[in-house]
């Protein structure tokens, strides 16, 4: 999660170098190793150990918070994939996108992690009566 926060907030300051500087490269290194060496382990670790939970707690397929919970999980790894893309393109030079643009994804993830701790606290019951 500290990884989904942290790596739009660099795409933020990294949009404002030079392809090719010194600068560039440092962020470069720092989101590379982001990526890599922490984000892409823990999405991993995350997945066993979630299937691992559901296996043991599978009546939890049939509760629709837990549907809507997994859904937002769901996003949240897509956005994780984004990133991924977007590093790619700092890294081939591109600075196509703003750095306003940079600002507005960098809380997507706390959005998504607001929801999905308030679905798992609250667990509401969305069937009518």
């Amino acid at each position: 999660m500290v990884g989904l926060l942290y790596l739009p907030r660099l795409y933020v300051y990294h949009n404002d170098t030079n392809h090719m500087s010194e600068m560039d490269n440092t962020f470069l290194l720092m989101e590379y190793r982001l990526l890599n060496y922490i984000m892409v382990p823990a999405l991993i670790v995350t997945y066993v150990f979630g299937f691992i939970l559901l296996h043991s707690n599978i009546f939890y397929l049939s509760e629709q918070f837990f549907l809507l919970k997994l859904l937002l999980v769901l996003c949240l790894t897509i956005f994780h994939f984004y990133l991924s893309i977007l590093y790619k393109d700092f890294k081939k030079g591109y600075r196509i996108r703003t750095t306003k643009f940079y600002r507005i994804i960098n809380e997507i993830p706390t959005i998504l992690m607001i929801l999905i701790i308030l679905l798992i606290i609250v667990q509401p019951n969305f069937q009518s009566s």
